[in-house]
């Protein structure tokens, strides 16, 4: 779920998770296992909205309600740092996937990450057209379909707040 193909959130070129430790992120970048990388740039792609919040509302269930307040919370941060209309949940797309693998559509690029620079240092470099010759390691998620994702997670969270007690 880390990294970002084009902005970070931690400082201007790195997103947080892999400004906090860019060289264990090397390190699985170069591993040659398989990967699959949910940037910044797709799940931003995911805002939750006001539309999408009164729909937790509308549940009528505590779960539903939590939900929906931490979801307001979190917009205004978004809404004054991005000047966004809603907030996304990047973890929540990161399980989505898992369970939907063709809810992300995702290509194959090379990433490497940035280690030493003062700038730049925790950057995901993603090559997106092949400049630099080397071959793709990781599969990077590129687009969402935001409607199925908003359609999934409320559906989750309104089984889980009809499974809990009062």
């Amino acid at each position: 779920m880390p990294g970002s193909i084009t902005e970070g959130n931690t400082t201007a070129s790195a997103e947080y998770n892999i400004w906090q430790d860019p060289e264990a992120a090397r390190i699985v970048f170069e591993s040659g296992r398989p990967i699959t990388l949910l940037t910044l740039d797709v799940t931003h792609q995911a805002l939750f909205g006001a539309a999408e919040v009164a729909r937790l509302d509308a549940l009528g269930t505590r779960v539903g309600s939590v939900f929906a307040d931490l979801l307001r919370y979190f917009a205004r941060f978004h809404a004054e740092r991005y000047g966004w209309d809603g907030s996304p949940i990047h973890d929540a797309v990161a399980i989505a996937h898992l369970a939907l693998p063709d809810l992300v559509r995702t290509e194959s690029f090379r990433v490497d990450v940035e280690t030493t620079s003062e700038l730049t240092r925790g950057r995901t470099v993603v090559d997106l057209h092949g400049l630099t010759g080397r071959p793709p390691n990781v599969e990077v998620g590129v687009g969402i379909d935001r409607a199925r994702f908003i359609d999934v997670l409320v559906d989750a969270i309104e089984s889980v707040g009809a499974a809990a007690p009062g």
